[in-house]
């Protein structure tokens, strides 16, 4: 059996439980064995077992810290007994000496990091190895000492709790915790109190709520508040660990303060000039609120002021805006007074009763409107006048009237915007306004005609005021009717007397005040056709006779008169265009052509040979034509093969041979250098004369003949260099150049005194030019 020994001082005040057990057996927890009929064996032997240590944390002494001992009764004290340890930091945190059976702690032991370790001890023979003991299982208890300090979850807490609140308002709970044993002594039983904050507000020792100690707390006095709490351990008594928080208070705006103007008189000033909705002032109460308690409300109270004034809230200023409401005239009324009230937009019913003044305040509004010089003012705006079409030109109109609104009074002149009347139909005096016809009118063409007319002041023409003129042409009958649309109308052959054959209408580009009523009529000789009026502003074709024939005749042109019943009537003849055509039995037309009649009676036959006659002649046409332009074909510009020229240039001009000597002397082209002077065309005057620069003495220039000679090497020896001849032309140098003038068209004025042997000299690619040239030279001297 087991014996669990500690000499530390904290377990006397355990409860030891004794326990017997056989010899061979190590019963730790004292059960007692049974047989199987259930009957307690009696036991020879008692000890004592205990199956925990306990252990204080936080050792500070040199040496291994002593836990307690092991001692199996297997024991003789003959040295032949091992103790074993085994379990949780066995050989890290916790030895045992295998002999004596005496347990140590090597390190210092912290509670809040683990409260119990659970460790297993068995004995066995050191010669056989043989298991005395079984293995038996105790625990280790680390004893809790106030060593650590409470703690709240934030170094800053804030809260908010609105003004005026009353005493004892919940603002926030504030909550430390303490990492030693809640369940062994006062080590971990926090007090609360409050170190800075008073006597605002005050905490609750056994939770940590803080609430307001004071009534009417205002905020447009303090607003924020910083309040320090202290939790203490050991149920607060004096050795104690202790944490602190600081907590910000702020206190949340209430509608406790009403609106009040700093100024009870406001002055403003306007011109009169001052268009309606215009703002012309701004006027502001103070509220010490914030936020939406702080929106205000402006109203004018004075009946004065309602009427030409109205006021509304800026919303980001809190300002009150006034407005004109309606046109201000300094010559009618030059000051305003009234009262305006200023109320908070929402309202809290705790303070509306208060004993503070009412939620309200007003203020005196005086408004001077100065004098501007006004443009001049129109009786009426706009102007409708009536004018009949047939009115002569010259004729009045209407009239306009407008003078300046200033005290002045000063005269204005008329005017017509010509913008508005570009066919310049109106005049007006500019004197008194009369308006009057340049043209005559025609409503047909235009019923309304729409003009500015602008009125200015004399003594200051940039004062100009311009009203609408509509001007409503009324109308006179003056057009006749006519056929309201263009008709086809045919009659059939086989027509009967009395059938109706066309439905007219007509149309008048008048508008009579009573309406159109139109009367139709034709000749009452005409033997073909009659006409019945409607007396709906239609009439109807009939048939007076039937047997019409398109052989006798395929068009019958019947006139129509039409009338009004308009002041002074007006009537007009139109023509109804009837054909005659074939129909059917059921009246259906089926044909109106008279060449219908005439392609019957040719055959098949004879169509086919005007058809083929007809591409015969066509065929002959373009054969002579293709003929005549082959003849015009022009012999080729080269005929031989060996005439070979690299570049061919031209000219859609012809010129005039070999006789013409009148033009251009070719003698210049050739030799540059025996232009004596200045050659120019003989056959005509020129339009402008340019002078010729004269060519320098210099016959010789050994540095142009060298480099021209150095090229011509280089393009010489060169592979890639193009077979053919390149020809290039170039304008003359300046005048003080030693190279001379490369134009062609500077050189001498004739070619016999040119001489060309030295192109031979110039290589291959000058051979074709050489042969050219000194041939002519030969043939020019045989």
């Amino acid at each position: 059996m087991f014996f669990f020994c500690s000499l530390q001082g904290s377990v006397g005040y355990q409860r030891h439980r004794i326990t017997l057990a056989p010899e061979n057996t190590g019963n730790l927890f004292g059960t007692l064995p049974e047989k199987d009929d259930g009957r307690i064996l009696q036991r020879s032997k008692r000890g004592w077992m205990w199956n925990q240590f306990f252990l204080l944390e936080e050792y500070t002494g040199n040496d291994n810290q002593y836990v307690g001992k092991l001692h199996s009764n297997m024991d003789r004290g003959d040295g032949n007994v091992k103790y074993i340890l085994t379990g949780d930091g066995v050989g890290s945190l916790f030895l045992i000496d295998e002999n004596s059976g005496d347990i140590h702690a090597t390190k210092r032991l912290d509670r809040e990091e683990r409260a119990i370790y659970t460790l297993h001890a068995k004995v066995v023979d050191k010669r056989t190895n043989e298991t005395l003991e079984p293995d038996t299982e105790f625990n280790i208890k680390i004893h809790d000492i106030n060593d650590n300090e409470p703690k709240f979850f934030k170094e800053i807490y804030f809260a908010s709790v609105p003004e005026m609140s009353d005493v004892g308002t919940s603002v926030i709970q504030v909550t430390a915790t303490d990492a030693d044993d809640q369940t062994y002594g006062n080590s971990a039983k926090l007090v609360y109190s409050i170190l800075q904050g008073q006597p605002y507000f005050s905490v609750d020792s056994d939770n940590g709520t803080i609430r307001t100690a004071l009534p009417n707390m205002d905020r447009e006095t303090k607003e924020n508040y910083q309040v320090v709490i202290q939790a203490k351990d050991m149920a607060g008594q004096m050795g104690g660990l202790s944490g602190t928080t600081t907590v910000s208070i702020t206190l949340s705006d209430e509608n406790d303060s009403p609106p009040r103007f700093a100024n009870h008189t406001f002055r403003l000033t306007t011109l009169e000039s001052a268009e309606v909705g215009a703002v012309i002032g701004r006027i502001k109460a103070n509220d010490a609120d914030m936020g939406r308690n702080a929106e205000m409300h402006y109203s004018i109270v004075d009946r004065e002021g309602q009427d030409m004034f109205t006021i509304i809230t800026d919303q980001n200023t809190q300002e009150g805006l006034i407005r004109v409401k309606k046109p201000l005239d300094f010559e009618r009324k030059r000051t305003y007074s009234f009262k305006v009230e200023v109320t908070n937009t929402y309202l809290d019913p705790r303070f509306i009763y208060s004993p503070n003044p009412p939620f309200k305040d007003d203020a005196m509004v005086r408004i001077t409107v100065a004098d501007v010089d006004e443009p001049p003012v129109f009786s009426r705006n706009p102007y409708i006048i009536e004018v009949h079409e047939d009115t002569a030109a010259g004729s009045l109109v209407g009239v306009v009237s407008a003078k300046d609104p200033d005290a002045d009074n000063n005269p204005v002149k008329y005017s017509i915007d010509r913008h508005t009347d570009l066919e310049r139909l109106f005049n007006i005096d500019s004197v008194n306004g009369t308006i009057t016809t340049l043209k005559a009118l025609d409503r047909e063409m235009s019923k309304w005609h729409n003009i500015s007319v602008v009125a200015t002041e004399i003594s200051n023409p940039r004062q100009t005021t311009r009203v609408p003129v509509f001007i409503r042409v009324l109308d006179v009958n003056d057009n006749a009717p006519e056929f309201a649309m263009y008709y086809e109308t045919f009659v059939c052959e086989n027509v009967k007397s009395g059938q109706l054959i066309q439905t007219i209408s007509a149309v008048d580009t008048d508008e009579p005040l009573v309406g159109h009523k139109f009367v139709f009529s034709i000749s009452s000789s005409n033997p073909n056709f009659t006409i019945v009026d409607n007396e709906d502003n239609t009439a109807r074709i009939l048939t007076r006779r039937g047997g019409f024939s398109r052989r006798e005749m395929n068009t019958y042109l019947l006139p129509v008169v039409i009338s009004d019943n308009d002041y002074p009537i007006q009537s007009s003849t139109s023509t109804l265009t009837v054909n005659v055509c074939a129909c059917d039995s059921r009246g259906n037309m089926q044909s109106c052509n008279t060449e219908a009649l005439l392609s019957a009676g040719l055959s098949t036959g004879a169509l086919v040979a005007i058809l083929l006659c007809v591409i015969i002649l066509l065929m002959i046409v373009v054969l002579f034509a293709a003929l005549r332009r082959q003849q015009r074909k022009k012999e080729p510009l080269i005929i031989s093969k060996e005439d070979v020229r690299d570049n061919v240039v031209s000219y859609n001009d012809e010129g005039g041979g070999e006789e013409d000597t009148q033009a251009f002397d070719i003698g210049t082209l050739r030799n540059p250098e025996v232009m004596e002077a200045n050659k120019l065309r003989r056959d005509i005057i020129p339009e402008m004369l340019f002078p010729f620069r004269r060519t320098s003495p210099i016959k010789d220039n050994a540095d142009v003949r060298d480099f021209i000679h150095g090229r011509l090497h280089e393009n010489d020896t060169d592979p890639t260099a193009p077979p053919y001849d390149s020809l290039a032309t170039y304008a003359y140098e300046g005048s003080g150049s030693l190279a001379e003038s490369l134009s062609s068209l500077e050189s001498g004025a004739t070619e016999g005194d040119q001489e060309y042997d030295y192109l031979s000299n110039w290589g291959p690619p000058f051979k074709k030019l050489a042969d050219m040239y000194i041939e002519k030279d030969i043939e020019r001297e045989t």
